[in-house]
């Protein structure tokens, strides 16, 4: 082993004459040559320089496993053992019989070195080495741990997780759509509400009771044939019976007046013939419309929330979108807009008459007039009425209930950490409270 610690300056340099001590065989390089053999010097030159390459050699293949920190100190201790192999050998040769040791401390550590053999490997290369190859381990071993393990996933695996992430959507997607059928519902309730109005209204219109409002309200004008006001009552009352009963064309061609003769014509029963079957098939379709909007109202009541509010509002606007532009229409040309109405439903020429005809003294164009204002204004109050019950406000869309248990759940947290606070500090909330009950009792 290599001795590198310092020299101390007062210590006394070792006596190393090996004249005295011819039994220490350690020391036979240093005893003079005998005559006739090479030198020892030359003897360890050709060895020094075999020690020094020896220990390239080791040096280099250290280098070689221990990275490049080693394949540096390898170098660097190839470069030594040369060095100090090739200073033997050069020593010893010139040195006389008489001079027995090396000339100096550098001298001795190259034999030394030179002596020790390629199999010495020096401490300081070792850890170097040691010290890389463990830094390569744990790096291995990092980048190995770093990467988690998959495991291998065939294609069967394969398609059984896509079938599933495929079921998962529909699942999602099914659960976010919204059913079909309540809406269905609430466009047909808004589409059947102004249609129902519409029909309710006609048929508060033709009833008796109008024409007794008809006949006695004051500026109702009256009839210059004779009719008083009991006779157009009576007559009326016929002719609005007529249109909603079962009767055939008998009920009214069969009529007569006080002097004997028929009531009505030919022409006025066969154009009552063709009011009375607009009027019943409205009357059937408005009471068709009546029931699915019940059973439309039923099913939304129970299975919507909602639904029947959202449906009776849309159809409320719808209403009164209709009756404001038909009473625009009426309003700008009356004639016009009866004419108009009368050649949708009935053939050209059935429906106009003279004015001693029944049918014109019994109902005379401002009978007609009031019976379209009533119309309009039942429908427009309904409608309006409908509109304010089913306005969307917070309370009626649900949000007020939302908010109300909004409001108490933050103040049910609240009041809970406000009582966890004091018991989160141990006595220190009984401590505090307890002077506060004694000033208070005090």
């Amino acid at each position: 082993m290599t001795d590198k610690s310092p020299t101390p300056p007062d210590r006394p340099d070792p006596h190393l004459d090996p004249s005295d001590d011819t039994d220490e065989p350690a020391f036979d390089w240093m005893k003079p040559a005998a005559a006739g053999k090479p030198t020892a010097g030359t003897a360890a030159g050709p060895a020094g320089s075999a020690a020094a390459a020896g220990k390239a050699g080791s040096a280099a293949a250290a280098g070689t496993a221990a990275g490049p920190a080693g394949s540096a100190a390898a170098a660097g201790k190839a470069g030594s053992a040369a060095a100090a192999g090739s200073a033997a050998g050069t020593a010893a040769p010139s040195a006389t019989p008489t001079a027995s040791q090396p000339e100096s401390r550098a001298d001795r550590k190259a034999a030394e070195a030179a002596a020790t053999g390629p199999s010495d490997t020096s401490p300081s290369d070792l850890a170097t080495s040691n010290t890389a190859t463990s830094n390569d381990e744990a790096r291995g071993a990092g980048a190995g741990a770093s990467a988690p393990a998959r495991p291998d996933t065939g294609p069967e695996d394969e398609v059984e997780r896509r079938n599933a992430e495929r079921r998962n959507a529909e699942r999602e997607q099914a659960a976010k759509a919204k059913p079909v059928l309540p809406r269905v519902l609430q466009v047909l309730l808004a589409v059947f509400y102004p249609v129902i109005l519409l029909v309710l209204a006609v048929r508060a219109v033709t009833s008796p009771l109008f024409l007794w409002v008809e006949y006695n309200r004051p500026g109702f004008p009256g009839d210059g044939y004779g009719f008083s006001t009991d006779d157009r009552m009576t007559y009326g009352s016929y002719a609005v019976d007529y249109l909603s009963n079962w009767s055939g064309p008998r009920y009214l061609g069969d009529l007569v007046d006080q002097s004997g003769e028929r009531l009505f014509k030919d022409g006025e029963v066969s154009h009552m013939a063709d009011v009375k079957a607009v009027i019943l098939s409205t009357f059937g379709a408005g009471t068709l419309l009546i029931l699915l909007g019940l059973v439309a109202v039923i099913y939304l009541k129970r299975r919507h929330n909602g639904g029947v509010r959202r449906g009776l509002f849309a159809g409320s606007i719808v209403t009164l979108a209709l009756i404001i532009g038909l009473g625009t229409l009426a309003v700008l040309g009356w004639e016009q807009f009866f004419t108009d109405f009368h050649r949708i439903f009935f053939a050209n020429g059935t429906w106009t008459f003279t004015l001693q005809d029944t049918l014109i003294r019994l109902f005379p164009g401002q009978f007609w007039m009031d019976a379209g204002i009533v119309i309009g204004s039942l429908v427009l109050l309904a409608s309006l009425v409908t509109l304010v019950l089913t306005w969307p406000t917070r309370r009626r869309r649900g949000l007020g209930k939302k908010a109300a248990a909004t409001s108490k759940g933050t103040d049910t947290d609240a009041g809970a950490t406000a009582e966890a606070a004091p018991a989160a500090d141990g006595t220190a909330g009984s401590d505090a409270e307890g002077p506060a009950r004694t000033r208070h009792t005090v």
